[in-house]
C-alpha cells in the first residue's frame, strides 16, 4: 500500500462563504486555534490541533499542526502560505515530521478554497494530484477534506477529512 501524506491549511473572510474583496484576503477564515477530529474507523476519533497566525508584516500565514490523540499521534507539520501580487497567485509549502514536503497552489471554486498540487509521479510510478479543499466554511467550524487524483483532476477520491472547530 502506498502512503500518501497530508497537508492542512484555512481561509477566512469577515462574511463567511464569501470572498472577501482583497485576495490577500482570501484564507484570512484560517486564522486562529482550532480543534480537529476525524474518525479513524472502528468508532474511534483522531484528534488534533491547529494553530494558524499571520506573520512577516502579516504578509504570510504560518501554520502549525498536530496529532494530539489517534493512530497518528505524534505527528507534526507546518506550513507558509502567502499571495504572490506580482502573481496574482495564492501558493503554499508544507513540511513534516515524516520528511514530506509539498507545494500546493491555490484557488477558489465557488465558496471553497482549494490548495492543489500538480501532478507528479510517486515512487510507485503511478501519476498523481493532491488537494485539500476548506469548505462549509462558518466563523468556528469548517471542513477540511485531503483528496487525490489519478486522472488529471477529473475525478477525485476522498483520503481524509477533518471536522474543523475553534471556541
Amino acid at each position: 500500500m502506498e502512503k500518501i501524506a497530508f497537508g492542512l491549511v484555512m481561509l477566512t473572510s469577515t462574511a463567511f462563504g464569501q470572498l472577501p474583496d482583497n485576495p490577500e484576503e482570501y484564507f484570512d477564515f484560517w486564522l486562529g486555534e482550532w480543534q480537529a477530529t476525524w474518525e479513524e474507523g472502528d468508532g474511534k476519533v483522531g484528534k488534533g490541533i491547529n494553530r494558524i497566525k499571520k506573520i512577516l508584516d502579516d504578509k504570510v500565514i504560518l501554520e502549525n499542526f498536530e496529532i494530539t490523540a489517534g493512530q497518528s499521534k505524534g505527528f507534526k507539520g507546518t506550513s507558509i502560505s502567502v499571495y504572490q501580487t506580482q502573481l496574482k497567485t495564492w501558493k503554499q509549502s508544507w513540511a513534516d515530521n515524516q520528511s514530506t514536503f509539498y507545494y500546493f497552489k491555490g484557488k477558489v471554486d465557488g465558496s471553497n478554497r482549494i490548495f492543489q498540487t500538480e501532478t507528479f509521479e510517486t515512487n510507485a510510478g503511478r501519476k498523481i494530484t493532491q488537494r485539500m479543499v476548506f469548505k462549509e466554511i462558518k466563523a468556528k467550524s469548517m471542513v477540511w477534506d485531503w483528496e487525490s487524483s489519478v486522472d488529471g483532476g477529473e475525478t477525485w477520491t476522498l483520503n481524509w477529512r477533518i471536522n474543523y472547530t475553534k471556541e
